[in-house]
């Protein structure tokens, strides 16, 4: 069992998860908008007080951020969110090239991101899913992709079956109300699979643990040591528990 920062668009970024990484085992910076269309959904939610990483040049932000996180002691990953297969391309290169993880969002629900077809819309073509994953995995870096639960109309059992048969290894779930949904995924497909939400004690690490999941993440908490020292410890204890 693990434990992972999970990103917070604006939030997370290299001094983040060093703050964070006395508890964590991996740190998912971003997200990160990279190329022109979804920069402009990202600057229109920061023009609403939403957080939203906007540097001049994101390529070179993902690279100094991870570079900054060379001699960390955790695997860093970065969440990245693109209308184009280019972007994610490049933004994976990069990745592989810091032994980074790339994860593929499609998670974010912002109506911004939406309308350019960025976040869960991909949940709803797997097609386009699916070759961002390939993109992503032909530079060699590892692939995760985020989602999240009680989308209408999406199944994810099948969406992890099509990304881990387009190159990905992980996939990072956001349960929303429906944890159960954890062990559906892990039943049906080999992923790396990171449980997502309301992981705040031993109770919720060991839900997720019942139902499948490699690791659990926090989000929102994720600066509050208080909280990273209980999932620390439960994890451990589990991990323990699990040891023949």
């Amino acid at each position: 069992m693990r434990l992972v920062l999970a990103s917070l668009s604006g939030q997370s970024d290299a001094d983040w998860a060093r703050a964070g990484a006395a508890y964590a085992d991996a740190a998912v910076l971003g997200g990160i908008a990279l190329d022109e269309r979804s920069r402009a959904a990202a600057a229109a939610m920061v023009a609403r007080d939403r957080d939203e990483f906007l540097p001049a040049d994101p390529l070179t932000f993902v690279d100094r951020q991870l570079s900054a996180l060379g001699d960390a002691p955790l695997r860093p990953g970065f969440n990245v969110r693109s209308t184009t297969t280019t972007h994610v391309r490049a933004a994976s290169e990069i990745c592989a090239d810091h032994d980074a993880v790339v994860e593929v969002n499609a998670h974010c629900r912002q109506d911004e991101l939406c309308a350019v077809g960025c976040g869960e819309t991909l949940l709803r073509d797997l097609d386009r899913l699916g070759s961002y994953v390939a993109a992503a995995a032909e530079t060699g870096a590892t692939v995760s992709v985020k989602v999240r639960a009680e989308v209408p109309g999406v199944d994810l059992v099948e969406t992890a079956r099509r990304i881990e048969a387009a190159g990905a290894t992980a996939i990072h779930v956001d349960a929303m109300d429906t944890e159960s949904v954890v062990a559906d995924v892990a039943a049906a497909t080999d992923l790396y699979l990171v449980a997502n939400n309301g992981v705040r004690d031993r109770a919720t690490v060991r839900e997720y643990a019942d139902y499948g999941a490699d690791a659990v993440s926090v989000g929102r908490p994720s600066d509050d040591p208080r909280v990273l020292a209980r999932v620390r410890d439960a994890v451990d204890d589990l991990s323990r528990e699990a040891s023949p």
